[in-house]
């Protein structure tokens, strides 16, 4: 899987996991140079809290485009370790 914005690939992996709807990739499959800092947080009721990257590339900002769950809720500890797009970031095979 690809995860791709403003024609650059942010993340790729073979293993990804689905939940959701959504592919979680590894933390490390996410390359750092395109990422910058979010304060920006929400909370699933089954999942638990979600913390958020924006991403920077070529000179444009997508806010909070990246999310992960840095310690998620039993349930869901598939995704620990992990982070999911929205916010125009296309995944791809």
């Amino acid at each position: 899987m690809k995860a791709v914005w403003n024609g650059v690939t942010v993340a790729e992996s073979d293993d990804t996991v689905l939940v959701e709807g959504n592919h979680y990739f590894p933390a490390d499959a996410l390359r750092r140079e395109y990422v910058t800092f979010s304060n920006h947080r929400t909370s699933c009721p089954w999942k638990g809290q979600a913390s958020y990257y924006s991403l920077l590339v070529n000179g444009e900002m997508n806010t909070d485009a990246v999310w992960y769950y840095p310690d998620p809720k039993p349930e869901a500890s598939m995704v620990k370790d992990r982070v999911a797009f929205w916010k125009g970031v296309e995944v791809t095979e």
